[in-house]
């Protein structure tokens, strides 16, 4: 069982950064894939970026390609997201979800997931 915790959600204006945060519980974090979903209303879930165990692949939706960089400290259990040149677009609720398996594109995939931190990009 992972317990996943977001924070460093807010409000932040165009073209400005924020940094994400995902702590995890236990000692078998390197066991998991980990990945960043967002969802705004009204719309699907969409995945945003994933990283594999040992952080040896990441992946990136073609929409945050660039701008938003993944990365992972296994020793303290956390994964980030770090995004710049935000765009309204950017505005959702973002999730940090943990995969056994690979670190892929489809949310359903994925074995646990976090509450979620809210992100709001203002024009």
């Amino acid at each position: 069982q992972v317990q996943l915790v977001e924070s460093g959600g807010g409000l932040v204006q165009a073209g400005g950064s924020l940094r994400l945060s995902c702590a995890a519980s236990g000692r078998t974090f390197s066991n998991y894939a980990m990945g960043w979903f967002r969802q705004a209303p009204g719309k699907e879930r969409e995945f945003v970026a994933s990283i594999s165990r040992f952080a040896g692949m990441k992946y990136y939706a073609d929409s945050v390609k660039g701008r938003f960089t993944i990365s992972r400290d296994n020793a303290k259990n956390t994964v980030l997201l770090q995004m710049n040149s935000l765009k309204p677009d950017d505005t959702a609720v973002y999730y940090c979800a943990a995969d056994r398996n690979a670190p892929g594109t489809d949310g359903a995939e994925y074995d646990y997931w976090g509450q979620g931190t809210q992100v709001t990009v203002s024009s």
